[in-house]
């Protein structure tokens, strides 16, 4: 007996507006998701320009290791999650017109994916580059490169 009024809800007062929802939702969190790929990358440059300076690989495996710890650095993060945070603005309004509640924890679920996307990368480029493993100085930061490459797609 609820079933074809829920439907008929639905599909006359939210399905027309799904599309326009979630293009508008997708415009914060594709910025934060993208930002989030810009800080590893601007990361491993620099990483592989220190590399280039000194070719000491102690302080690779070092910069290595503070790499690691980038998903938990919130200073470092911060620009990632700030995008993110326009979503409190889009969501006021759909709260209002679709009774959409609990906005921070929506918010909060997408930047923890944001970190665990960070974490994923940082883990893969550690699992694919370790400077224990490697024995050719000249091609070291070639094969950063590549992992990192790798990593971004």
């Amino acid at each position: 007996s609820v079933s074809e009024p829920a439907q008929k809800c639905c599909t006359e007062n939210i399905q027309p507006f799904l599309t326009s929802i979630l293009e508008e939702l997708m415009g914060p969190v594709s910025s934060g998701f993208t930002e989030v790929h810009s800080l590893f990358d601007k990361e491993v440059n620099e990483i592989i320009q220190d590399f280039q300076k000194t070719n000491d690989m102690a302080r690779l495996k070092e910069n290595v290791d503070q790499l690691m710890t980038l998903p938990f650095d919130s200073v470092k993060m911060e620009p990632c999650y700030l995008k993110v945070n326009l979503l409190q603005e889009l969501l006021q309004d759909l709260k209002s017109r679709f009774k959409v509640y609990h906005i921070d924890f929506v918010i909060q679920r997408t930047q923890n994916f944001m970190q665990e996307l960070m974490e994923n990368a940082v883990y893969t480029f550690e699992q694919l580059f370790s400077p224990s493993r490697q024995a050719d100085l000249a091609k070291v930061a070639t094969t950063i490169e590549k992992v990192k490459l790798r990593v971004l797609k």
